[in-house]
Order: C-alpha cells, then sequence, then structure tokens
C-alpha cells in the first residue's frame, strides 16, 4: 500500500487544486526517506509553477516545465492538501505551500516513500526508465501479455506484480483480478491459455476501475489527498478474507505466501 487506484486518487484529487499555481515555499522537516529528500529542493522549487499533475505507475510526477518533482508514497505515505496548514504530527517530512495559501503536506510514518528532484526528461529516470505498460495503455493486451510469459514458469501472479511486465498492480489488485478471472494464483504464467489471459487483462482493468471509483482500499493507513479513506476494501472477494466464505460459491477462502507475500484465492472458483 498505497497501489495503483490509491495513488491515482491522490492525484485526481490534487490535480485541480495545483495544476496552474505556483510554489511559494517548501518546508522540509525530516528529510530522512527512503533517499533523502535533496537539500537543495526549495531553491529549486520556490517560484516554479505546476503545469501538470500525471501518474506513472505508482509515481506523481508533478511537471514543473521540463523538470519533474517526483514523490511516491512507499508503504505508509500520505499526500494532503489544506487551505490551512495544521500544527505538524510525528512523521511530516515536507511541506509545499502554493502561492494561493494551501499546502500539500507529506507524511509518511516508515519513510519507504520518496521526494526527488528530475531535471529534464523523468521518463529517463532509473526508477522509470524499465517500468513496462500501465494496465490501462492498449499496448497491454492478451497478445502481449502471451509473448511477454510464455516463457515463465513463475506464478502467474508473481508476474503480474513484475512491474517490467506491467506496471501499478500490486498484491492487492493482483489477488483481486485473479479471483475475478477465474485463474489459480498458483498457475504458472506460461501455462494460462491466450483467452484467459485475455479474461485476466480486462479483469485487472475492471478491478482498478472499481478500486479507483471507491477511493481505493484503507487497510490500514491509507487516505487520500482530503483524508478520507478509500472504500474498496468492503467489496473485496478475497484479499484480507481469509477463512471467509467466498462471496460466489461458499467455499472458504484460503491462504499461501507467494514471494513472501500473502495470496488469498477460491479453489472452487479459480482453477
Amino acid at each position: 500500500m498505497p497501489e495503483l487506484p490509491e495513488v491515482e486518487t491522490t492525484r485526481r484529487g490534487l490535480s485541480p487544486l495545483v495544476v496552474g499555481r505556483r510554489i511559494a515555499a517548501v518546508n522540509v522537516y525530516d528529510p530522512r526517506l527512503r533517499w533523502p529528500v535533496p537539500h537543495d529542493l526549495p531553491e529549486r522549487l520556490v517560484g516554479r509553477a505546476i503545469e501538470g499533475l500525471d501518474r506513472r505507475s505508482k509515481y506523481l510526477l508533478f511537471r514543473l516545465g521540463k523538470d519533474t518533482l517526483l514523490v511516491h508514497l512507499g508503504m505508509t505515505g500520505s499526500l494532503r492538501a489544506f487551505s490551512r496548514s495544521p500544527p505538524r504530527r510525528p512523521h511530516d517530512h515536507v511541506d509545499l505551500v502554493l502561492d494561493d495559501g494551501v499546502t500539500l503536506r507529506y507524511h509518511d510514518p516508515r519513510r519507504f516513500g520518496a521526494i526527488l528532484w528530475v531535471p529534464d526528461s523523468a521518463d529517463r529516470h532509473p526508477l522509470l526508465a524499465r517500468l513496462g505498460p500501465e494496465p490501462f495503455d492498449p499496448a497491454f493486451d492478451a497478445g502481449y501479455l502471451r509473448h511477454a510469459t510464455r516463457r515463465r514458469s513463475a506464478a502467474i501472479k508473481l508476474a503480474l506484480m513484475d512491474n517490467h511486465l506491467v506496471v501499478g498492480i500490486g498484491n492487492i489488485y493482483a489477488n483481486e483480478a485473479l479471483f475475478r478471472a477465474g485463474i489459480r494464483p498458483t498457475t504458472p504464467a506460461n501455462r494460462v491459455s491466450k483467452l484467459r489471459l485475455a479474461r485476466l487483462v480486462d479483469q485487472v482493468r475492471a478491478t482498478l476501475t472499481d478500486a479507483i471509483a471507491k477511493g481505493g482500499s484503507t487497510l490500514r493507513d491509507y487516505v487520500d489527498s482530503a483524508g478520507e479513506p478509500g472504500y474498496f476494501q468492503l467489496e473485496h472477494f478475497v484479499y484480507g478474507r481469509t477463512g471467509l466464505p467466498c462471496r460466489i460459491c461458499g467455499a472458504p477462502i484460503r491462504t499461501r505466501r507467494q514471494g513472501g507475500r500473502a495470496t488469498m484465492y477460491c479453489a472452487t472458483c479459480q482453477r
């Protein structure tokens, strides 16, 4: 957490507030994130106009001319907008103050996130350069997925979570999409037929679309740019439901470990 729907929800909430505004002040309270916040970030940002706010995978990209401020929320990060800056709390790391007084505050208890300055083209940055297509990109289709997995004997769930194959599908939504597609998570990727891969592509997109519409999933820390939790977790079919009856067939939801992460599935509905 947060995964693609949570980051996209944050982007959509912030975009109308920040695009076209200038950065009036930058306050770095604690630079200790996954990579240190650049010490010269205030002098690089103050006075610059935010021309756009994009998302690539789980990264937020604040466009400032040809330069980019890259933000990653890590596991417990949030980027909230305040009309008036509230008192600082523990784990508040950075404030961006806009010219209309709105403050964007980055909060991250576990400090696995990042705020990085990227001069010139962000697409060439090492964190972005080798990423696969977006799930909603037309290039991500059954033919692409079949070609990309035909030599992969690893489980289809692990392949789906590989950012070099397709971006943004973390553990929650890989579990949910595979359930909706009726595919057992442990199935070797190269043994999933093209027909079933087409169904999986459709269900990846449907799952992410539904999650974005519900503001993402809040399991613990995540809140959106307005401080509101997501509600998609109320509609999970398998994730977080170990031992509970399947919403479709009534069989108990099972769990196992894959790649160090919990996998939930229905042994009846997923083959």
